[in-house]
């Protein structure tokens, strides 16, 4: 590779993870009037033509099965292809929102619950997070430290990118084990809540965290193309991801194993599928009408990077409060990847949009905000097309 590995290690797959509150709406009777398609796709040309822009974007529009796609740019950047809606890719954070439908599904069955501790399924990890419930875990209100912060978990990364530790290590890279506070009185974003999740899920199976999933969540779904791979090769055709850093663009796709994000960041899937997955875990296909509820108690909290409008966090969905609307769902970003999927209420709505460059509000914080404006965007254009 051209570039060092201290400047690979900048578009980790495990992104810095800090709370970042959404600011307020404007008033809905003040908004614009939602942006119509072609506004839609002028802009996506728009943010792939910016300096240090992501190479290629996709966008999906949702409505009962139906998709309209729209893309710009390309999806490789050695022929030209352009994205396509069965192009795998990199899901990154949302990845949680996978982990979060999987557990809640097994507490509809009565195989887990909410309320269970770290301490009862998993006392194997530190003393210090046996109190942390189920429920605090998926909603980021554990206070367990983030394991991708960490001095060690960077040089482990660094000197293995291709070969990453069995899940439970990743865990033991956490610096100082303490509780950053009293679990449930704050919320913190963390990479950690859905590894310790995944462990517990398996538990409470004796079976590996992929397979439950692909039982729980990717088969009844229907989603085929979706995986939770351990190294870093991706299924042809796939959305090339590029450090977008410096120019020309580097290829970082198969750059660091997905092992090293597991639960909280290595699925792949594809635009089609990740629109199918949201609008059924949004409907509450996995879980009882019980569990739904507890998922769907909102508290301030942005996921990471922030989705559009004001951000407020349940249990592995965030609630995105927009001038056109409200929708609910998960946003991510990994080396060479940013996305975002989300769906209305009833979950026959949906939208992604995926661009292959990692794009952060702290690397690229006006290029971000013009990512952002595509979210909400496509959020208007998903639910005002369709009233």
């Amino acid at each position: 590779m051209r570039r060092t590995r201290r400047a690979l290690f900048l578009v980790t797959p495990l992104v810095t993870a800090v709370s970042l509150l959404g600011g307020p709406l404007p008033a809905l009777a003040d908004a614009p009037r939602p942006p119509d398609v072609a506004g839609l796709q002028s802009a996506l040309t728009d943010l792939v033509q910016q300096p240090g822009g992501p190479p290629g974007a996709i966008v999906t529009l949702g409505r009962a099965g139906h998709l309209d796609v729209l893309t710009a740019g390309a999806a490789d950047l050695a022929t030209g292809r352009p994205p396509a809606a069965g192009d795998a890719m990199r899901v990154a954070s949302v990845a949680k929102a996978f982990n979060a439908a999987t557990a809640l599904s097994l507490v509809s069955r009565g195989d887990l619950s909410l309320d269970e501790t770290v301490g009862g399924r998993r006392p194997d990890l530190p003393h210090e997070w046996w109190p942390v419930t189920l429920r605090q875990l998926l909603g980021h209100t554990s206070g367990i430290p983030d394991f991708s912060r960490g001095d060690a978990f960077v040089a482990a990364l660094l000197g293995s990118l291709l070969d990453p530790p069995p899940p439970r290590r990743l865990l033991s890279y956490v610096d100082e084990p303490a509780l950053l506070f009293p679990p449930g009185t704050e919320y913190r974003y963390s990479n950690s809540d859905n590894v310790v999740a995944g462990l517990m899920i398996e538990a409470a199976t004796g079976r590996s965290y992929a397979d439950v999933l692909e039982s729980q969540v990717l088969r009844p779904a229907g989603l085929t193309a979706t995986s939770l791979p351990v190294g870093a090769d991706l299924p042809a055709p796939y959305v090339h991801g590029y450090d977008v850093s410096e120019q020309p663009p580097e290829d970082v796709s198969a750059a660091i194993a997905a092992g090293w994000a597991w639960a909280s960041g290595g699925v792949v899937s594809t635009p089609a599928d990740l629109a199918r997955f949201i609008g059924e875990d949004v409907r509450g296909a996995f879980t009882d009408r019980r569990t739904r509820h507890e998922q769907f108690d909102f508290r301030p909290g942005s996921s990471e990077p922030p989705g559009p409008g004001r951000n407020s966090a349940g249990l592995g969905l965030f609630r995105y409060e927009t001038r056109c609307g409200t929708v609910y769902g998960h946003t991510g970003n990994t080396a060479g990847y940013t996305q975002f999927a989300a769906a209305t209420g009833d979950g026959r709505r949906t939208v992604t949009v995926s661009v292959n460059g990692q794009i952060t509000p702290s690397g690229a914080p006006e290029l971000f905000e013009q990512v952002r404006a595509v979210y909400e965007m496509a959020t208007c254009a998903a639910v005002a097309r369709h009233r």
